[in-house]
């Protein structure tokens, strides 16, 4: 056994499970790709100024969770800890939206680093698959990203998550709201680091998750009596859009998600069978946040759904995923010629496209039967010294257990046949 063992908060991906989340991460994917989204991929890790600029001083994340870190050359960097902040950043530098056609459409797919207390559904590295629609300011595009990912569950099997919705105002209307809340917070039995963190971004208040601190927010102003003409407008014309689209969600006048650079529509997918960490994901318009990180005005919306989440989502629901077998047909040679030719056999197959594998080792029959079974393959070569002689190889149906011999240089026509 290993001196060594994944650290803690972290967890290794191995077949077959592993399949699970990789079918996870492309059924996320598929409606975006449909939808002119275009894949991207930043580093595992930023400069610490671009999260603490973007997500916000005072969020957990910057002043808790992010794993910062000094390189030899003196540079400050941070693993990251979510996508979108990365993500703008690329699109900026690579002057994406300067090409003339905005929005700029961006999903991605990766890992993301927190130091949080370990739990089931909460990782220190963990898996998202992330959308980013930048350079447009329009209530379709909202609508449209959160009605992607209602289809990307959906198309899993998952019926018994639930969207929660809610409007944070813009910078018209939030500074009045924020002012309120600030006065009711006060009044507060909370303790020191609440109040400060109250002073500096009261709205984060809000998503303290803490039984206490949730029994006294009771009675606190809410945005949404605070949104001015233009956000009411905007906000209900996002709901209208989602009715229309068969999208069912829930008003949820305290949600605000953990980022400060949210502005207007906010959403979160939740998950009731996850317990305590019932977030699958979510996202909203983050229309400043070009600007904070140095970038021109990009008003911009966007999500990102966890892959950890969604599989415990999954299994929460009982929902079996139908993955193919990762082995069509597996080949078992008995004897040195049978090896050579077998091999060539699946070799020719694999550049078909055909997905094939082999019994190394020189097992016997026995041996190498149970490794064919073991792979899921459909089809089993059987060849030994007797049949190739006679010009011929044994094909065996896995599943209805019939056995044919089939000329050696038929055998890959006749499987593409049968395979389809």
């Amino acid at each position: 056994m290993s001196t060594f063992k994944a650290p803690k908060g972290t967890y290794d991906l191995i077949p077959p499970d592993s399949a699970k989340y990789l079918a996870v991460r492309e059924a996320i994917a598929a409606p975006l790709r449909n939808s002119g989204y275009g894949y991207i991929e930043t580093p595992g890790f930023e400069s610490v100024e671009l999260f603490a600029r973007g997500v916000g001083e005072s969020t957990d994340i910057v002043t808790k969770e992010m794993y910062a870190f000094e390189t030899k050359g003196g540079d400050r960097l941070a693993l990251r800890p979510e996508g979108t902040a990365s993500v703008l950043r690329a699109a900026l530098e690579a002057n994406l939206h300067k090409l003339g056609n905005l929005p700029v459409k961006l999903w991605y797919s990766g890992s993301y680093y927190r130091y949080e207390r370990p739990q089931k559904g909460r990782y220190r590295h963990f898996s998202q698959v992330g959308a980013e629609a930048i350079g447009a300011e329009d209530p379709a595009l909202d609508a449209e990203v959160i009605i992607l990912a209602d289809q990307a569950y959906r198309s899993l099997g998952l019926r018994n998550f639930r969207i929660l919705l809610n409007s944070l105002g813009d910078k018209e209307c939030r500074p009045v709201y924020r002012a309120a809340l600030q006065d009711f917070l006060r009044g507060l039995a909370l303790d020191e680091d609440t109040l400060r963190r109250a002073e500096i971004n009261p709205l984060r208040v809000l998503d303290d998750k803490r039984d206490d601190v949730q029994k006294q927010l009771v009675g606190a102003p809410l945005l949404r009596d605070f949104l001015c003409d233009a956000c009411k407008a905007y906000h209900e014309e996002v709901r209208e859009l989602l009715t229309a689209a068969g999208v069912a969600f829930e008003d949820d006048g305290k949600l605000v998600r953990g980022l400060d650079y949210y502005t207007r529509t906010t959403f979160e997918f939740v998950h009731d069978g996850l317990g305590s960490q019932s977030a699958v994901g979510g996202g909203g318009r983050y229309d400043g946040l070009s600007e904070m990180i140095g970038g021109p005005e990009l008003p911009s919306v966007g999500w990102a759904l966890g892959v950890d989440r969604t599989v415990l989502a999954l299994e929460a629901e009982g929902v079996e995923l139908e993955i193919p077998a990762s082995t069509s047909v597996f080949a078992v040679p008995l004897g040195e010629e049978a090896r050579r030719v077998l091999f060539a056999k699946v070799t020719e197959l694999r550049k078909l496209g055909i997905a094939a594998d082999f019994s190394y080792g020189g097992k016997g029959l026995k041996g190498a039967m149970k490794n064919a079974n073991r792979s899921g393959a459909r089809y089993t070569i059987v060849a030994g010294e007797r049949d190739l002689a006679e010009g011929v190889v044994q094909l065996k149906d896995m599943e209805s257990g019939e056995q044919t011999a089939v000329g050696v240089n038929e055998i890959v026509a006749e499987l593409e046949v049968r395979l389809g």
